[in-house]
């Protein structure tokens, strides 16, 4: 018997794995994730020694990741004042921080595994947005080979091309995924409206959890998602005294339902107010650090940027050179939603599962996205405008990249591109149907994916050199400034010690001083100015020297001057405490 009852329950076991294999949860989880190696393929050739599009920002963002694993591992009350930029304090906040991905920075330890870890996250962000988006389209209402071209055009847009090497911009894939969540939690979707029989608290906890994630990620593009939220929020209650008012009687509301939002709300406000927080401190402490409209006209694209592919897209790439070459910030500007997404969107005008007031409203919201994306374009310095915001919203007087807003540009055209092609999934059969509907519904699809191959450029990680390793700390690495600053960032991923450096929007008081009195090192001046601010530890990279202001101070005098310097292959170290 038991022989006989140990086999029912393994058949019992193996039919349920079949049927969780074969679910579309399942299945779509790893379609997004072989897409997301083939798309951004050879990131995942060399992980360990390549990164994508430059050593600037990426390097950047390697080592805030793991920076946010460190501090949380370690002291989690300290994780605002970074090791970088030393001796200022609430550094980890001169931009956006990715702290939400501050457990894969648990794990794994130096520059290596900090350039591990961003190849990996810089694929799995792209496999997020597809589910996100994928699932954003399902919960409305969408059919699969709809839902299919949302998820694909919302990872693989042409724009994100040219945003390669900005983790906290690709990864916006939570944004979908949260409101997919919210819409289900509240029992809602375009095509049904309000059901209250599929109304599921946790889901909306949940999505309420995904957004607060999202926030943790920076404000460059959460600031925004948080307004949509608060809106959505106006919304809805809108809609809830319209029907107390028309119909004489209060909505009842399920008492799941309303604990699970009011939890969520108060949760999803707390993180976003004690993430702003240090934003606020850095900006009393550093004005500097306020963007002016002067920079936000800098960044603001011209309306043909919006058809304009940067030259990292393997198809429209060449082709849009000419007209990259008359854009003032191409890296900004360049901002094709495209082709094949539009071309959908507008069929899904006309022929929709949607009913008409929804794709009215969806194609108000690519109108305002759009608006917004183009900054100072349209509506110039004055009201109403972008302007307006930076002048008047709390919070979007930090942001000066407006093009980035194009991200609710592509996910709402991606809507109306999926119920365009719901309409003819699930139409009545026709006659041939059956046998050439799905191949046609998946054309759609690869045209789509066709416009986001890349021609991403994979640069050599920057080698950390030997001297750093285990020198005395604070230590202050020469040349200062520039983009060489990223790279001692990332080398400071080894046992994290104080260092001067750092590279940010704006130049810090106490680092231009630095850098200044630093300028005849190794001289009198410096190494008591150097000392005076604390610093221990002065190592000069040769290699990164010339064509600087320290090119050859390698070849300086040190006589009399209480240091000992160090000659090892790759760089001098100095230290001012001669018994360090």
């Amino acid at each position: 018997m038991d022989v006989k009852r140990a086999r029912r329950v393994a058949r019992r076991a193996a039919r349920g794995s079949w049927r969780a294999a074969r679910h579309e949860w399942t299945l779509v989880v790893l379609v997004a994730l072989l897409l997301a190696v083939a798309m951004t393929w050879p990131t995942l050739r060399d992980p360990a020694g390549t990164l994508p599009q430059d050593t600037g920002d990426p390097t950047l963002q390697a080592w805030q990741i793991a920076w946010g694993g460190h501090a949380m591992a370690t002291d989690p009350a300290r994780v605002w004042h970074s090791n970088t930029f030393f001796p200022e304090p609430y550094t980890y906040a001169y931009s956006d921080t990715l702290l939400g991905f501050a457990p894969f920075g648990m794990v794994g330890q130096g520059p290596v595994a900090a350039v591990v870890r961003y190849n990996l996250l810089y694929v799995l962000t792209h496999a997020l947005a597809f589910v996100g988006a994928y699932a954003l389209a399902r919960q409305l209402g969408a059919g699969r080979a709809g839902a299919a071209v949302a998820g694909a055009s919302f990872a693989y847009a042409p724009w994100k091309l040219a945003q390669a090497g900005h983790l906290h911009v690709l990864c916006v894939g939570g944004i979908a995924l949260a409101l997919a969540m919210l819409a289900r939690g509240h029992g809602w979707s375009l095509r049904h409206g309000y059901r209250p029989d599929r109304v599921r608290p946790g889901w909306a906890g949940a999505g309420w959890a995904v957004a607060a994630w999202q926030v943790t990620l920076g404000f460059g593009i959460g600031l925004a998602f948080a307004y949509v939220l608060a809106l959505l929020a106006l919304a809805a209650t809108t809609g809830y005294l319209r029907a107390w008012w028309r119909w004489g009687a209060r909505p009842t509301v399920p008492p799941g339902l309303f604990l699970a939002d009011l939890a969520g709300v108060t949760g999803f406000a707390g993180v976003t107010l004690l993430m702003a927080a240090p934003y606020f401190e850095v900006v009393a402490r550093h004005p500097a650090g306020r963007r002016t409209v002067a920079q936000v006209e800098m960044f603001s694209p011209p309306l043909r940027g919006f058809l304009t592919a940067p030259p990292e897209s393997w198809l429209w790439g060449g082709r849009h050179q000419a007209a990259r070459e008359t854009l003032g910030f191409p890296g900004e500007m360049t901002l094709l939603p495209g082709v094949v997404l539009g071309a959908l969107a507008l069929a899904g005008l006309v022929f929709s599962a949607w009913r008409l007031q929804h794709r009215l409203v969806l194609a108000a919201g690519v109108g305002v996205s759009l608006a917004l994306a183009a900054g100072t374009t349209f509506g110039g310095d004055g009201d109403p405008g972008y302007v307006t915001l930076v002048r008047h919203v709390p919070g979007w007087d930090g942001i000066r990249t407006p093009g980035r807003l194009v991200l609710w540009t592509t996910l709402l055209l991606g809507i109306l591109a999926a119920g365009a092609l719901t309409v003819h999934e699930n139409g009545p059969p026709r006659r041939g149907w059956r046998r050439w509907g799905p191949a046609v519904l998946v054309l759609p699809l690869l045209l789509v994916l066709v416009e986001g191959v890349n021609r991403t450029p994979h640069v050599p990680a920057p080698a950390a050199p030997a001297a750093l390793r285990g020198v005395p700390d604070p230590v202050l690495v020469l040349p200062l400034g520039g983009s060489r600053d990223y790279h001692v960032m990332l080398w400071s991923t080894d046992g994290f010690p104080r260092t001067v450096n750092g590279l940010a929007s704006f130049v810090p008081a106490s680092q231009e001083r630095i850098r200044v009195m630093s300028l005849g090192f190794p001289d009198a001046a410096s190494v008591a100015y150097l000392r005076s601010v604390g610093v221990r530890t002065v190592v000069l990279l040769p290699g990164y020297a010339a064509g600087t202001p320290w090119g050859d101070a390698a070849g300086r005098p040190v006589d009399g001057l209480g240091i000992r310097r160090e000659q090892l292959a790759d760089a001098v170290v100095y230290h001012l405490d001669p018994k360090g």
